[in-house]
């Protein structure tokens, strides 16, 4: 049942327009902390968010089934390359699915993810963050706290995004566009 209603998305999505990608975010105002998490990447690696204090983090709940999650991680992995000598990462956080099927769907990408590809199989962190559909994304500041959220696809390398990401890196640290 579920795989036929998969088909009829993926039919879908080959004959109706896609809409545009938005490329705003909404300022939490306060800046609220951000929870702390130690999930497993591809490797089994484990990646906690507190391990990366002093950078700015781009944390992207998604999974492959979700069609703007897919639109939106090409254009994740561009704005890495773009930032990649900066203080900056992504932790693109899957949710509830196998290593190997997201490794498949990864490995079909153009530009392929170079960035931290975390597993939450129970949702547990995902429920801590809030999230309650995907993507759901959130930009954390250096002092760990969450600046800025995105509920719905992105354009992540759009000027605006990627300017808003660069503010938030510490002066003496930002290297030019």
């Amino acid at each position: 049942m579920l795989g036929a209603a998969l088909s009829v998305v993926g039919i879908a999505e080959a004959v109706l327009p896609l809409p545009d990608m938005s490329h705003t975010l909404t300022t939490l105002k306060p800046a609220k902390a951000a929870k702390n998490f130690t999930l497993p990447d591809l490797d089994g690696k484990p990646h906690k968010l507190s391990d990366y204090r002093g950078k700015v983090v781009l944390v992207n709940f998604w999974a492959t089934w979700c069609p703007p999650c897919r639109r939106e991680m090409p254009s994740m992995e561009r704005l890495s390359q773009r930032l990649k000598d900066q203080p900056f990462v992504i932790l693109a956080i899957n949710q509830q699915e196998d290593p190997e099927q997201v490794f498949v769907f990864t490995g079909q990408l153009d530009p392929s993810p170079t960035f931290p590809i975390l597993f939450d199989r129970t949702s547990k962190t995902a429920n801590a963050w809030g999230v309650l559909g995907l993507p759901a994304s959130f930009i954390v500041d250096p002092q760990g706290r969450v600046v800025f959220r995105a509920m719905g696809g992105r354009e992540f390398d759009h000027p605006e995004i990627e300017g808003a990401i660069r503010k938030l890196l510490p002066p003496h640290q930002r290297l030019k566009q």
